[in-house]
């Protein structure tokens, strides 16, 4: 039984060496603005083994996994110390989610989670779930976490165990580790998901991106991206949102919609990653997309192309929760490379790269929706008589 132990053992941490230094390359197709990159950065496999079993052969003869991990999605991210750091949502296979920190030399493979998962406090009221935390270095110094708590609902009818209520946690840190807990923001909405903090201070107090919804599942009345000002952190009380993004009927955020990760400053404005959710015969179909607000007003948006950014394409179409692409986290370098990470289908992360120019020039260029088929069309026959200019031999010869 020993020898049989030991050969399993050998088998697994060859497994995962393999996983661990695993070369990522690019897809040779591209749009032009993003490259996506042929593996996952992140999966369960990726995980430690220490984590997934108890390698000791007296208390475990069978190698058998003592804690399974079904997930590892919806990734903060921060570049500290000359490491990008994801910070995913590890999900087991009972369901609960905790947060645990990966790094890579290079943005782009060999992640490597840290021994152990994150320690988050609790406040005085329990979180039952915590997941999809946004990552951000402030102004003020500290790195802030905002997550989504959940807690069952209390209103909820007997023998209902699946009605919630999601809140957002807020904890800060200045090494990743040791974690300060803060007490959730307040609003007035009944619920709220996809809580971004703003890096900088506005008018000297602190800004939230919000998602304000009228149950756990439904955006409701209350759906967009709103906009709120807090005048502390450590007691963090939104008196008034505004709504920065609206869903609309017939495009790619007419469910709901919600921030990703903290908005990137240029010269032109801040440059926006958020998630839009429309329903199809077959379920929800998340998508990313883009827009860009005034540097100085928020609230105010300048430029917002049409359509999805970026959707899950073949295998990514696949898995807990099909057809999702969902991102809270990416990373821009002083070069100006920036790391987009997303989750696919609530199973796995990968990684896009771009260059803050290019984004740019997607945001700045490319047309916005005229929100009819005929004025679409107006706009695709635009552009075919401009290329017309051109001289069409000259394009497809």
């Amino acid at each position: 039984m020993i020898e049989e132990f030991f050969e399993r053992l050998e088998k697994l941490k060859k497994q995962h060496r393999l996983i661990l230094q695993r070369d990522n390359e690019p897809v040779e197709e591209n749009n032009g603005v993003y490259e996506r990159y042929r593996f996952p950065v992140l999966t369960a496999q990726h995980t430690p083994l220490f984590w997934r079993y108890d390698l000791n052969p007296e208390t475990n003869p069978y190698l058998a996994e003592r804690f399974g991990i079904n997930a590892v999605l919806n990734a903060g991210a921060i570049k500290w110390n000359g490491k990008y750091i994801l910070m995913p949502r590890v999900e087991g296979l009972d369901r609960k989610s905790f947060f645990a920190i990966a790094e890579s030399p290079n943005g782009i493979d060999h992640f490597t989670f840290w021994d152990y998962p994150v320690v988050m406090p609790e406040t005085e009221e329990p979180d039952t779930n915590v997941y999809d935390i946004r990552l951000v270095q402030h102004e003020d110094g500290w790195i802030y976490g905002l997550f989504c708590t959940e807690r069952k609902d209390p209103a909820a009818p007997p023998g209902d165990e699946s009605s919630a209520v999601a809140q957002c946690g807020i904890a800060r840190t200045k090494n990743l580790i040791d974690w300060e807990r803060l007490p959730d923001l307040v609003t007035s909405s009944a619920q709220q998901r996809n809580v971004v903090l703003h890096p900088e201070f506005v008018n000297g107090q602190y800004a939230f991106y919000t998602r304000p919804q009228d149950s756990f599942i439904e955006a409701g009345k209350g759906g967009g991206i709103g906009f709120g000002l807090a005048a502390s952190i450590e007691k963090a009380v939104i008196l008034e949102e505004a709504i920065v993004d609206r869903k609309v009927y017939h495009t790619v955020y007419e469910l709901k919609n919600g921030q990703g990760p903290a908005p990137l400053k240029t010269k032109y404005g801040w440059l926006h990653l958020a998630h839009g959710v429309r329903n199809t015969a077959a379920g929800l179909r998340y998508t990313l997309y883009m827009f860009m607000t005034d540097l100085n007003d928020l609230t105010k948006v300048i430029h917002k192309p049409a359509g999805y950014f970026l959707a899950p394409e073949g295998s990514e179409r696949i898995g807990d929760v099909s057809n999702v692409a969902f991102c809270n986290g990416w990373i821009a370098d002083d070069d100006g490379t920036v790391f987009i990470y997303y989750a696919s289908s609530d199973t796995r992360m990968h990684v896009a790269t771009t260059t803050i120019e290019r984004l740019l020039d997607y945001v700045l260029n490319t047309p916005e929706d005229g929100f009819r088929s005929a004025a679409q069309v107006q706009t695709l026959i635009g552009i075919i008589q401009k290329n017309m200019l051109i001289g069409k031999e000259t394009l497809i010869s």
